[in-house]
């Protein structure tokens, strides 16, 4: 019933939105394997990455690492090492699957960008046109721990789509908010943070979000929240397209990101690498906690986080950066525009985030500023970049034309230092 109603909100769309991506006058390949030296890497200091992949897991810090060095379109270093589940004895494959979490957001922000390009909004068009539930917005004043309950005052100015792309919104992330009373409000309305294996839609608990006070007046401040998940909402009703399915037919299958998906089919289950955690030195499955780290292969499968839902593997996300690198073209069909792109990493949201020093924030992108650069061990100032909850890190470097892609799936504390060391690791490998 449900995808026979959006194919009736969606049926005057349809022109529009089957051409959301487009043939493309420039032609780039499809990601290969290439010799190291044929991109300006040396196979000499590439060595050290594999060095360091290797002893991390010999030493029982990780218990698998999937890692990707692709320079110039061209894949130097696609590795895998160690376990994908260490209590049933399966080793790790480079062609594996992991959760991705919110490497999620930066591939809704592009499904919400292509439809920018068709005019079918504006950026600073506020959220409420679209889902009116989101109109009368107001910010948390006082909050009784006793019943959770709470007074607000009303907003400024509403959320716009901007807002909800650049974190500035003032929603919330719920279980893991870093202010305790929004844990406990979004608790009890029932909002769906993450991942679930629960029979709810993206709708649903967008709408009950919408009912919840903001952490501050939108614009004012950067908040990490759970905004992809009400742009994954939106973009359904924007293109009368279910979200999956809008993904999967504009981004993942013109990609060839044939791996990348909310949920996957019984054929690909076995290539899941599991969520593990050390306990008493030993890596076991991470055990069924406020989520099932099983919700890609069992359950309802009806709730689309557009801000974490998502799995994929390491190829599959390099060619998504390729994308990008290649301003927005790949193998000939392009999603967006260049200076669509230009704008997408650009710092959208000035001086409020904290750190701008080092690094800004675009269209759900951190970005490395000139400071950054100078810093050392993160790349050229414009490197975009961003991680998932369950322990995986990208970045891609526009200047060097090169991205960087660890994978592990990993929850609970974990002495893990391949999140940075990787990332400086891959830059002194450059010899041109």
């Amino acid at each position: 019933m449900k995808r026979l109603l959006f194919f009736a909100l969606g049926c005057s769309m349809l022109i529009l939105g089957a051409n959301a991506q487009t043939k493309s006058f420039q032609k780039s390949g499809v990601l290969s394997e290439a010799a190291p030296e044929s991109v300006g890497i040396s196979p000499e200091r590439l060595a050290r990455i594999d060095k360091m992949c290797q002893e991390e897991v010999a030493d029982g810090n990780l218990p698998g690492i999937v890692s990707m060095l692709v320079r110039n379109g061209k894949i130097v270093h696609w590795q895998a090492y160690g376990m994908a589940e260490n209590q049933r004895g399966r080793k790790l494959k480079r062609d594996d699957i992991f959760r991705i979490a919110s490497q999620s957001k930066a591939i809704t922000a592009t499904a919400v960008m292509m439809l920018w390009e068709e005019g079918r909004f504006r950026l600073d068009d506020p959220v409420s046109k679209y889902i009116p539930e989101f109109k009368n917005q107001q910010v948390l004043k006082t909050f009784s721990y006793a019943d959770t309950t709470w007074t607000a005052v009303p907003v400024k100015s509403e959320i716009t789509i901007r807002h909800l792309l650049t974190h500035t919104s003032g929603i919330g992330y719920g279980v893991i908010d870093g202010d305790e009373r929004f844990k406990l409000m979004y608790e009890k309305a029932g909002v769906t943070d993450l991942f679930t294996t629960e029979n709810i839609t993206t709708g649903e608990s967008v709408k009950k979000l919408a009912e919840l006070p903001l952490h501050h007046h939108p614009g004012e401040k950067f908040t990490y929240s759970e905004g992809l998940d009400v742009l994954g909402y939106f973009i359904e009703v924007v293109s009368g397209i279910p979200f999956d399915e809008f993904l999967e037919t504009h981004i993942f299958d013109p990609l060839g990101m044939d791996d990348t998906r909310f949920y996957l089919p019984e054929s690909k289950a076995d290539r899941l690498v599991a969520v593990q955690h050390n306990v008493d030195g030993r890596w076991e499955k991470y055990p069924v906690t406020f989520y099932d780290t099983d919700y890609p292969v069992k359950g309802a499968k009806s709730f689309f986080s557009g801000g974490a839902g998502l799995s994929s593997t390491a190829k599959d996300y390099a060619t998504f950066l390729q994308m990008y690198l290649n301003g927005g073209e790949y193998n000939g069909i392009r999603l967006l525009s260049r200076t669509t792109v230009d704008m997408i990493l650009s710092n959208q949201i000035g001086k409020i985030r904290g750190d701008e020093a080092v690094t800004q924030f675009g269209l759900a992108f951190g970005l490395l500023t000139e400071a950054g650069q100078i810093r050392g061990g993160r790349g050229s100032e414009g490197t975009f970049d961003w991680g998932g909850y369950f322990n995986t890190q990208y970045f891609a470097d526009p200047q060097e034309n090169i991205i960087g892609i660890i994978m592990k799936q990993t929850q609970g504390p974990v002495k893990d230092v391949t999140g940075w060391k990787f990332r400086q690791l891959v830059f002194q490998t450059i010899d041109d």
